[in-house]
């Protein structure tokens, strides 16, 4: 059988923004503004303001309104400096602001006057709460999605960290083989529905290939990428315009860039059998397993202060030996006998021309018979084992970011993740075959018009697909002689 999906999402969307005032987070990035001040609390209508990447070296420069109100909106995550200075001021710096995915940072500076050239420079201490925001929202940062624990490395499992959030991934119905199954982990936020909830990856919605549910993931049911990802923030709850689509959680998630810097990592994570101990169900031995996580990621400039890359690789491979047991026909049962006599007493009723050959179907009994209530036998028994399910995985990011000059930033991501998975059913003569691509592309241009106007040109394409087939280890002549 046979199911695809290919939802796409592709548009253009421009936003002229005001900056006169302070404007709220984009979905992509997050803002800076404040206010500046001379040393009596005066307003200082007219100053240069200059808000600089430390980490790629572009700038926004701005002036303050008439009450010394600045505001950045649309800033790309990462690590920025503040400056600012006016006729008869001394030029005054902050350092080390953090700006994250969805929230806005206030950056307000006090200028002193002066007559002589003179800088003061101030490291930013973050403040421990995030008073701008409008809506209920739970940042999820670099050193979290890095340092944290993860089985499986599959970084969605890091949205419990925020509160009243769920997951729901072992209560969803369907089982293998269905579209359901296609997804990775589903999470309830605030009590909505998993599928009500929203994922974007660089402002593009990040969907999955499921009929029911577009939660996003490969067939091994992790979220891979845990080196591509900077951060993400989840909104709940209530939200500004700029989000939409769906009423649930919006997971705005921010990928990884290069820097002035050249940084990277290669890992390789494993388990296997050897350090697990016996399923119950199991029965003379550990059915066999083996797990790695592996890949790298590499970042750095190719021009300084001018064009950055990043990319960034991990492969999934898995062989697990399931501990099934399903219900067949006992060893009478195949061979016509059938417990229907007086007591449960075993009648021949045969078998039919070619129902030897489909019983094959069906392994061979190594458990217990079952009985019914007044303990007679019913012809049915228990078959264990221990088929084994294989996962392949692959995942893939690029990124490519371009100071185009004073006004204008561009940059372009791409991310697949592409999976096959074999995986015996209950009965280990029926497999499935399942294989599963997601792609997302956004291509983002910001410039900047004046220092009030900014526009933002922002290009996406998302697309996800699977395919299922079910097959038999086992060959049977068909119902139809010489048909398969």
């Amino acid at each position: 059988m046979r199911f695809t999906t290919a939802p796409a999402l592709a548009g253009i969307f421009a936003a002229l923004v005001l900056t006169a005032a302070p404007s709220h987070a984009q979905v992509v990035g997050g803002s800076i503004g404040g206010v500046i001040t001379d040393a009596s609390g005066a307003a200082i209508p007219g100053a240069t303001v200059v808000i600089r990447n430390q980490e790629t070296g572009s700038e926004r420069q701005l002036v303050t309104n008439g009450e010394g109100l600045y505001s950045a909106p649309s800033v790309p995550v990462g690590r920025y400096s503040v400056s600012a200075t006016g006729q008869g001021f001394a030029t005054q710096q902050h350092d080390g602001i953090i700006v994250t995915v969805g929230q806005s940072v206030r950056a307000n500076l006090v200028l002193s006057a002066s007559q002589v050239s003179q800088r003061v420079e101030v490291t930013d201490k973050p403040a421990p709460v995030d008073l701008s925001t409008q809506q209920t929202s739970g940042l999820v940062d670099e050193r979290q999605v890095k340092n944290l624990p993860l089985n499986g490395r599959s970084y969605d499992q890091l949205l419990t960290l925020n509160p009243a959030t769920v997951n729901y991934t072992a209560q969803r119905s369907g089982g293998i083989g269905t579209s359901n199954s296609s997804v990775g982990n589903m999470f309830s936020v605030s009590g909505r529905r998993p599928q009500d909830n929203l994922y974007l990856l660089n402002g593009v919605e990040y969907t999955g290939a499921s009929l029911i549910n577009v939660t996003p993931g490969g067939t091994s049911g992790q979220l891979l990428g845990v080196d591509a990802v900077r951060e993400f923030n989840v909104s709940s709850d209530t939200y500004s315009a700029a989000f939409g689509k769906r009423q649930g959680a919006q997971i705005s998630i921010v990928t990884a860039s290069g820097s002035n810097q050249l940084h990277g990592a290669a890992y390789e994570f494993l388990r296997n059998s050897a350090l697990d101990a016996r399923n119950y169900f199991d029965q003379q031995q550990i059915p066999e397993f083996q797990r790695n996580n592996f890949g790298g990621s590499l970042g750095g400039p190719i021009r300084h202060d001018k064009v950055f890359l990043f990319g960034n690789y991990e492969g999934y491979r898995q062989n697990l030996g399931l501990s099934n047991v399903a219900l067949v026909p006992d060893a009478n049962a195949r061979q016509g006998l059938l417990p229907t006599g007086p007591g449960g007493s075993l009648v021949n009723v045969g078998l039919a021309p070619g129902v030897a050959d489909l019983l094959q179907l069906w392994p061979t009994p190594n458990g217990a018979e079952l009985t019914d209530a007044s303990g007679r036998p019913t012809g049915i028994a228990r078959a264990f084992s221990n088929p084994k399910q294989t996962i392949r995985e692959d995942f893939g990011t690029a990124r490519a970011d371009y100071n185009l000059g004073a006004k204008d930033l561009l940059f372009g991501v791409y991310t697949i993740d592409d999976s096959v998975a074999h995986t015996p059913t209950a009965n280990p003569f029926a497999v499935i075959d399942e294989t599963l691509r997601e792609q997302v592309a956004s291509i983002e241009e910001q410039h900047i018009v004046s220092s009030r106007l900014l526009n933002t040109a922002r290009f996406g394409f998302s697309r996800a697909s699977f395919y299922f087939l079910g097959s038999s280890t086992v060959d049977v002549p068909g119902f139809i002689a010489g048909r398969s």
